[in-house]
């Protein structure tokens, strides 16, 4: 049967405030939240999109929608909900790298259920080819996790393919109930999408291929390891393969692990093969991390494959 959607995402849009200049309260405003940039790359990359998420009746709300209309992403599966605001983040920047802090504590896509989810969004899932979610809208709160959970178990019932990139964010919930949800959730996923970083957190482990294999053996089907500006590895039926990245001048790297994975899922939409689809990526990301904010710098495809 011929999906109505590509890629489709779940969990939490959110606006943005970006240090410009070290040190100095300038910020520029944008939008972020880990799976809408990820669905915002897909589309961008030419996949048939939709998203699956609360926001609240404000202005912020307001603006998240708008941006998604005009990128192309379906919003039939968002709800204008009364019980809570829109989230919010800011990101800084210094020496050590870029750090968040959020204000979304009590926001409306952290009051998702599984409920919610039986309506509109599993509509939605039920014609997508590939349901993308991560460890951040796990981390939202407990009826949030056991929607992602929910919705994984229901994509699987109906042929929709699965993502999870692990995203972990400390700040969010301690790393025994992260450790604890996302390996249900890897045993969900036919493509388990963490980072080198997230990994020795959950696992202990600090060479790539142990990662592969800790994460095959908790059920995940294919791996892709997320290296940072070294690129990526791919493990899937027994195959090791290392991706080589692009070096670049870093600008900021808010973003920059969304941006791989909603270009790696678009080209896996598209028929690419993995290692095709996640060279794709890497450049991608490559272009992402030169200009500021999680959805401004996503890059096109001729951008991209020019890059390549």
């Amino acid at each position: 049967m011929t999906k109505q959607f590509d890629v489709v995402a779940l969990g939490e849009g959110m606006v943005e405030f970006n240090q410009t200049r070290a040190g100095e309260p300038v910020y520029l405003q944008g939008f972020g939240g880990d799976t809408s940039n990820a669905v915002i790359a897909a589309v961008r990359a030419g996949a048939r999109t939709a998203y699956l998420s609360r926001v609240g009746k404000d202005w912020s709300g307001e603006r998240l929608e708008a941006l998604w209309q005009a990128e192309g992403v379906d919003c039939r599966a968002v709800e204008r909900a009364d019980d809570g605001p829109t989230g919010m983040y800011f990101v800084t920047h210094g020496p050590a790298g870029h750090e968040f802090g959020y204000q979304r504590r009590g926001s409306a896509a952290a009051r998702m259920t599984p409920a919610w989810f039986a309506g509109a969004p599993h509509e939605v899932v039920a014609q997508a080819g590939i349901l993308h979610v991560s460890g951040i809208s796990m981390a939202i709160s407990a009826t949030a996790c056991d929607t992602v959970l929910t919705a994984m178990r229901a994509a699987r019932a109906v042929g929709c393919r699965v993502s999870f990139d692990t995203n972990l964010r400390l700040k969010l919930w301690p790393i025994e109930a992260a450790r604890a949800a996302m390996v249900q959730a890897a045993a969900l996923c036919d493509w388990f999408l963490p980072s080198m970083d997230d990994a020795v957190h959950l696992c202990g482990q600090t060479d790539p291929q142990a990662v592969a294999a800790w994460a095959h053996a908790l059920g995940a089907q294919t791996v892709v390891l997320k290296l940072g500006s070294e690129g990526c590895l791919i493990s899937h039926g027994g195959h090791c393969e290392f991706i080589p990245g692009h070096p670049v001048d870093l600008v900021d790297a808010t973003g920059a692990g969304d941006c791989f994975c909603g270009n790696l899922l678009a080209r896996l939409a598209a028929g690419d093969a993995l290692a095709d689809a996640a060279r794709y990526a890497n450049a991608a990301a490559a272009l992402a991390v030169q200009g500021y904010g999680a959805v401004a710098p996503l890059p096109r495809p001729e951008a991209v494959r020019a890059l390549l």
